[in-house]
């Protein structure tokens, strides 16, 4: 496995592969990898086949951090990741740092942002307001670094994945966006770097997103009528509070292909929600 530093040694890679027309899939994260993780590059390596690469992307993002949030004490653990990559088939990691991804002196200063202004408007977007700004920029210069013809997110981070497709969509990246089925442990709960937080206790408790996911498929399933929005947010609400340690941040019922929300749900419509258990918070959505 390959390591790149450099944005532009990674540029001039991608560019000689291109013209080997050598197939490259990218897999952005953040680190602290998981089995979610790896899934992706799973994923990746199927889209690209054994001719193309599997590019793993490791940086932690400042531009997604409001200054109240976690970057400070975002987890990290890069000797892990390398070995995880390296037995996952990953060819090439690249770890560029903030001087490389946001350079800044006393003439230049970094000042051009990528901001999708549809999608990005409700729950994580209206929770964590300059969130998805960092997002779309980030992602955006590792297209133009890695060059991929395909990307793959998580389902787990269904509104930023839809984000990302837009924004390749509209500003014409020629990649692929590929979204990959959320990873659970046994209990339901999806796999997350920010899962390393959690108290023992804690950790119990945060299954109560996953619980709050299963009652309203149930209620959806078993209602002979659409239902409305606020009573079935308030039952929620209420079940995953009963936990000590839980307080909801938002729950929302969504169409999945415009992000607007529901008028009544059904079967069909899609929930997203975030919590706090403890001080870490935690997201999460399914179809119902």
């Amino acid at each position: 496995m390959r390591m790149v530093t450099s944005v532009a040694a990674m540029q001039r890679l991608a560019l000689r592969w291109r013209r080997q027309r050598t197939p490259i899939g990218l897999v952005p994260t953040m680190g602290y990898l998981h089995q979610g993780h790896l899934s992706l590059v799973r994923k990746a390596r199927q889209q690209v086949g054994t001719h193309g690469v599997v590019v793993v992307s490791i940086y932690v993002n400042p531009t997604q951090f409001a200054p109240s949030e976690d970057l400070g004490n975002y987890p990290r653990d890069l000797p892990r990741d390398k070995r995880l990559c390296g037995d996952a088939g990953v060819d090439l990691l690249f770890l560029p740092d903030n001087n490389q991804m946001y350079p800044a002196n006393d003439a230049v200063k970094f000042s051009t942002y990528v901001v999708e202004e549809s999608l990005s408007r409700g729950m994580e977007g209206a929770s964590r307001p300059t969130h998805f700004r960092g997002v779309t920029t980030v992602v955006a210069k590792l297209f133009n670094l890695v060059l991929p013809d395909v990307a793959v997110f998580g389902a787990k981070d269904l509104q930023q994945a839809a984000i990302v497709r837009r924004m390749a969509r509209d500003l014409n990246f020629p990649v692929k966006i590929v979204v990959a089925p959320t990873v659970r442990e046994a209990d339901g709960v999806a796999l997350s770097s920010r899962n390393k937080y959690l108290s023992l206790d804690e950790r119990g408790q945060a299954v109560a997103l996953w619980q709050a996911i299963e009652q309203a498929r149930r209620t959806v399933r078993t209602s002979k009528q659409p239902i409305a929005p606020g009573r079935l947010k308030s039952e929620l609400k209420w079940l995953i509070e009963t936990r000590p340690a839980a307080r909801v941040d938002y729950i929302e019922f969504f169409d999945p292909a415009t992000f607007e929300p529901a008028a009544k749900v059904r079967r069909g419509a899609h929930m997203a929600l975030a919590v706090f258990v403890g001080n870490t918070r935690l997201i999460d959505n399914a179809r119902l």
